[in-house]
């Protein structure tokens, strides 16, 4: 085939009016006609080329597809025929629908091979493939993030060394069997400190002091102090050896760590020098108020807990959900206290003096709380009672759905993620092991552990073409050679 200098189906002049041109285009064992009418409406795509190409001999030929046959008139592909199928509908319809069940990131990379722009891709479509590219990027974050832990520079200094062992010893639990148990001690003196704080409030448990005030127990005064020093102690190494200190301040959990351990410290100062300043009475009701702070700790939790992480991230994916649960609320509030009010009036004993009074009625109501302090007495009042109660059920119940899926959502999305990213690490060290061949294994365990390959070990390490390649990962072009699919 490849000695022939001519084609079969040509003029005596070495072109066709592209116009009537018909080639077969056989991608993955599956034959599809296209007609050069058709395919002349997007001149840059590849299958426009292939009607160009015939009269620029095979080196133009095979610079476009795997094979061809002459005597068919037929051009080769070994690519994804599924996509292509899904592709191809843009010479039709002028847009293109990616079929379920195909990869959005694979589905791209059979448009790009095609040459066929991405604005052709329906918006529904896009925003698929958006989400698949955010999670392949979060992969190739975490995935970073272990083989920086992995690698240590030996041109960093000391210093840097010792910052850097720090912070994945405080931030990073499952780095080591020390830093878990660091992880588990800081778990517990939140646990401490909150119950010291509840029970501290116990009349029996306190003391009266000089001047006949309670407070609280020496001995759980005592405690509360050494769990505000380990606190003060954890915050500071870790603002220390924090890469990005700008950062670190400003992130809503540190400023909590913060509120946690900051009224100990402005109480202590008021105590001691407070009263030179201004009245012991005053003193007394500032201390008091910064004692209240002290309920900010608890959320310390959720730096320790993956499921209190999933539920903040769920609620804030919810803001919309949960708005429309207090738009449902607000305007049965105002509709369900004004008519209680308007139908109360006529009871000589009534409890709704205003209408404002009636919003607490109504609040209480709808979420089916019912204190019991002001009620209806006339038969429409009750009737707009149970009437309120029903629509404050149906009105709580409809958005709770949506902020559980998003829950789950997320939460499914997290573990997936940690598999993706642990798995790409495998296969990427077994093809580092397969590309030295010379190298023993006990070398390669010694590079994992030890790290002694420095930052640039990730670069070294052959890319993976699994099935969750990540092109992040890599910065020179890897021309695949087989189909591959996200899982």
């Amino acid at each position: 085939m490849a000695g022939d200098s001519s084609f079969p189906d040509m003029d005596s002049d070495g072109s066709e009016r592209n116009e009537e041109t018909e080639i077969v285009v056989n991608v993955g064992g599956v034959r599809q006609v296209f007609y050069g009418d058709n395919l002349n409406q997007y001149p840059e795509t590849r299958l426009a080329e292939l009607i160009n190409c015939l009269s620029g001999g095979y080196d133009s030929i095979f610079s476009l597809c795997d094979d061809y046959d002459p005597g068919k008139r037929e051009f080769y592909f070994d690519r994804d025929p599924d996509a292509f199928k899904c592709i191809v509908d843009v010479y039709y319809f002028g847009e293109i629908h990616m079929k379920k069940g195909i990869c959005p990131i694979c589905f791209k990379n059979e448009m790009e091979f095609w040459k066929v722009d991405l604005k052709f891709l329906d918006d529904c479509c896009k925003a698929h493939l958006s989400e698949k590219k955010e999670e392949l990027e979060e992969i190739a974050r975490r995935v970073q993030l272990i083989l920086d832990d992995l690698g240590v520079d030996a041109s960093e200094s000391h210093w840097k060394r010792c910052q850097k062992y720090i912070w994945k010893f405080l931030e990073k639990p499952e780095s080591s069997y020390p830093a878990r148990v660091i992880a588990v001690l800081s778990f517990l003196f939140i646990l401490i400190s909150s119950i010291v704080m509840c029970v501290g409030t116990i009349p029996d448990l306190q003391i009266v002091d000089a001047e006949g005030n309670r407070v609280e127990h020496p001995t759980l005064d005592s405690i509360e102090t050494a769990c505000i020093g380990w606190f003060t102690m954890e915050y500071v190494l870790r603002l220390i050896s924090s890469p990005n200190k700008l950062h670190f301040v400003l992130s809503f959990m540190n400023i909590v760590d913060v509120l946690a351990i900051l009224p100990f410290y402005v109480s202590l100062t008021l105590t001691h020098l407070g009263a030179k300043l201004m009245e012991l009475s005053n003193v007394q009701q500032a201390v008091q108020a910064l004692r209240i702070m002290r309920i900010a700790r608890i959320f310390k939790l959720a730096r320790h807990s993956s499921g209190l992480q999933t539920l903040t991230y769920a609620l804030k994916r919810s803001f919309k959900e949960l708005g429309l649960l207090l738009m449902y609320l607000a305007v049965g509030i105002f509709v369900f206290s004004a008519l209680g009010y308007t139908m109360e009036q006529s009871h000589p004993e009534t409890l709704f003096k205003s209408i404002p009074q009636s919003f607490w009625w109504a609040i209480i109501t709808m979420t089916t709380v019912g204190y019991g302090d002001i009620y209806p007495k006339t038969t429409l009042g009750k009737l707009n009672a149970a009437i309120s109660f029903l629509c404050g059920v149906i009105a709580i119940a409809l958005p709770i759905h949506p902020i559980i899926n998003n829950f789950v959502r997320y939460y499914n999305k997290q573990r997936v993620l940690e598999t993706a990213a642990k798995h790409e690490l495998e296969l990427m060290e077994l093809n580092s092991t397969e590309g030295k061949a010379t190298s023993s294994e006990s070398e390669l365990e010694d590079l994992l552990r030890e790290g002694k390959e420095g930052p640039f070990y990730s670069s070294r390490l052959k890319v993976s073409h699994s099935d969750t390649f990540i092109h992040l990962l890599s910065e020179e072009k890897h021309y695949r050679t087989r189909l591959q699919s996200c899982k």
